[in-house]
């Protein structure tokens, strides 16, 4: 700690989603945290960027994060998942993935956190209804099932596409690209639909989770429709993403979300289960 109530922040990855999260807190809009240490691939442009922050954080490697902070947030790709999370759950650090999707290949950093008292805490991202979702598993959940729809710009060289040569470019109607488990969807698109593996991980599993994915070119935002059946509530919910300018794959909620959830760590009141 910094001081008795500041918590100390470190950013693994300054990209859009990241580098707007260091720049809120650098500018005191998330109160009790300040920004103590980044990490970056490109170091003379992190560097560069970093000069313009109020209080420049220290630059340093993805296991060093770790050493300098109490919470970490990830905003990587996520081949790099476990270079931070091991670190910093091996520490006992509160660890905030983004790539969410990841941690289904490294489920024992539960275990992990357990026994070094660390915690990891999934923000809400570009979904809506998780709170709902978690209650409803306090029950009986028989289902659930999310379509997302995204510009095929937002879905270029996804791995899955790739492997089985489909083509997003100049579609002139919606194209329905993947059908099957959250589990299946990230290993086919893995910068695009975390959103399925954090509904999953609040549900019913990544095994049981239903989901959609559709390249449509009628759309401009990232839109996904979350359908629940359970024994105390059905719940149908719609969200529309603005995609972020910078990755059209991310919304711009993506980042207000991490805020979202840094300030629910320290603020004296917190509304929603």
């Amino acid at each position: 700690m910094t001081g008795s109530n500041t918590l100390r922040l470190a950013v693994g990855g300054l990209g859009a989603i990241g580098l707007a999260v260091a720049r809120a807190v650098d500018a005191g809009k998330v109160p009790g945290f300040t920004l103590t240490a980044v990490s970056a691939r490109d170091q003379e442009k992190a560097k560069a960027t970093l000069a313009s922050f109020r209080t420049p954080p220290a630059l340093t490697t993805l296991s060093g994060l770790a050493d300098a902070a109490d919470v970490i947030v990830e905003s990587l790709p996520s081949a790099l998942f476990a270079d931070i999370a091991e670190p910093a759950l091996a520490k006992g650090r509160v660890f905030m993935p983004l790539s969410v999707g990841a941690l289904l290949k490294h489920m024992h950093l539960v275990d992990l956190a357990k026994k070094s008292g660390g915690r990891i805490v999934v923000p809400t991202g570009a979904l809506l209804g998780l709170d709902a979702v978690r209650a409803t598993a306090e029950g009986k959940i028989e289902s659930v099932r999310m379509i997302t729809r995204k510009p095929p710009a937002g879905l270029k060289g996804a791995p899955l596409l790739v492997e089985k040569n489909i083509s997003v470019d100049n579609l002139k109607e919606p194209l329905r690209i993947f059908e099957g488990s959250a589990r299946e969807a990230i290993l086919g698109f893995p910068a695009n639909v975390n959103v399925a593996v954090a509904l999953s991980l609040a549900g019913i599993g990544p095994d049981a989770t239903r989901i959609e994915i559709w390249a449509d070119p009628g759309v401009t935002r990232n839109t996904h429709t979350i359908k629940v059946v359970s024994d105390s509530s059905d719940l149908t919910m719609t969200i529309e993403n603005i995609p972020s300018l910078e990755n059209p794959r991310t919304g711009k909620i993506t980042a207000l979300s991490v805020l979202a959830a840094l300030r629910r760590m320290t603020a004296p009141l917190v509304v929603g289960s």
